[in-house]
């Protein structure tokens, strides 16, 4: 997590220079301030300051570095429970299908949206009880 932190910081100081640079250039080239540019690098190197701070606290609380930042950890060490997925399962198809047909109805006409509801309902909970019932009850 050091490494990260300290990446981030140097883009923060990046983008604050760019920022302080591409303003002073329009104000040398046209005498006036471009704002969407020079907003953009400021907020650019606010937001990679806060994640750099935000990382840094995260470290001082978690106290021990990460397994990632030790030189004598093993690779399952780093290797999280990440939870059950049913194998062969054309749930999460069928609910991609219903929400961008409920996306394209709101793109188009609600009442395309209205009546492709149902399908992503019958979706989610088909993905959902998929492990209660069929092959793969449990």
């Amino acid at each position: 997590m050091r490494t990260h932190i300290v990446i981030y910081w140097i883009l923060a100081i990046f983008q604050i220079f760019l920022a302080v640079l591409y303003t002073g250039w329009n104000l040398l080239e046209t005498n006036t301030i471009e704002w969407f540019g020079t907003i953009a690098f400021t907020f650019g190197g606010a937001f990679m300051a806060w994640l750099a701070f935000y990382l840094q606290l995260v470290q001082k609380k978690h106290g021990a570095p990460l397994v990632e930042d030790r030189d004598d950890a093993d690779i399952d060490d780093g290797d999280p429970e990440i939870g059950h997925f049913s194998p062969y399962s054309w749930w999460p198809i069928s609910l991609a299908l219903g929400a961008s047909l409920v996306v394209l109805g709101i793109a188009v006409g609600f009442w395309f949206a209205y009546m492709s509801v149902p399908l992503l309902i019958v979706s989610v909970v088909g993905w959902v009880y998929e492990d209660y019932r069929g092959n793969f009850a449990r």
